[in-house]
């Protein structure tokens, strides 16, 4: 392989059944980070096991471990790729991040992951690709948290890397999808009634299509039918019908999901408008 080396930052919590497909897709590289949340299943030992480095941070949100770790962990090499436990590296990924390593004009690389449902990839209702900032320098890089996720700061030099990653969203079983989503739901609904993370309307026209899609789920927030309206855009006009039948399912998922952000946004808005509040 040719090009610089880089290192990775794994973040976990019981996350023993995944941790060990993720610790092999990376196991060509020579520094491993798991940035864990307190664990009490088998996770740190699977972690050490594997010669990767363990530290320990209580969880408050994805863009606060990463931030974190990008200025107080001390990394073997300048350049980090951050994945989750139910994430891979893949091979021809590995190689790109090698020769992005070397350059020094670039604070960061968006990375699209391709998203697995039951054994499947489904391209279509999950919008690939979707871009996401996971290949970044340190300590310099920072991550802005945007609903329950993350995305860069403003003003980061940033390019795309043409390989994908993997996300396995069924590893845990639709049970435990939905109640993450839950969790996912209050902090989304949270951050569009509190004003946060807004967006100018002119970015719905804009000719990058990373801003047209953030600019497209932050006003769909205010349309009516929401869960609907998402099952009908992600299964008839994104073509999740052509995902097959992990796609169909994964499309109804979404649109609890939906249903989910809307209660809560309908909750917070009842609470705040309570006397006293």
């Amino acid at each position: 392989m040719s090009g610089a080396g880089f290192s990775v930052l794994i973040l976990t919590f019981n996350e023993e059944n995944n941790l060990p497909r993720c610790l092999a897709s990376v196991r060509a590289c020579d520094d491993i980070v798991v940035l864990d949340s307190g664990s009490t299943d088998r996770t740190v030992d699977i972690a050490r096991a594997a010669g990767a480095r363990v530290e320990v941070r209580p969880f408050d949100n994805f863009a606060g471990q990463r931030n974190h770790a990008q200025r107080h962990i001390a990394f073997r090499h300048p350049w980090v790729f951050h994945l989750d436990a139910d994430e891979q590296m893949m091979p021809a990924l590995f190689d790109e991040c090698r020769t992005a390593a070397a350059r020094t004009d670039l604070d960061g690389c968006w990375v699209a992951p391709k998203m697995m449902f039951r054994g499947r990839w489904i391209p279509h209702c999950t919008d690939y690709p979707a871009w996401q900032a996971r290949f970044v320098r340190a300590p310099a890089f920072e991550f802005i948290e945007v609903g329950h996720g993350q995305r860069e700061a403003p003003r980061m030099r940033m390019e795309r890397l043409p390989s994908a990653y993997e996300h396995d969203l069924s590893s845990g079983g639709e049970d435990e999808w939905l109640e993450k989503h839950r969790r996912y739901a209050r902090a989304e609904a949270k951050a569009f009634v509190s004003g946060g993370n807004q967006v100018a309307w002119s970015a719905l026209f804009s000719t990058d299509r990373l801003q047209r899609r953030r600019a497209l789920k932050y006003f769909s927030y205010a349309l009516p039918l929401r869960p609907l309206l998402r099952f009908v855009y992600q299964y008839f006009l994104r073509g999740g019908f052509l995902d097959g039948g992990p796609g169909l399912r994964y499309c109804r998922l979404l649109a609890q999901y939906e249903g989910f952000t809307a209660a809560e946004i309908r909750r917070i808005r009842k609470l705040s408008a309570l006397p006293g509040r």
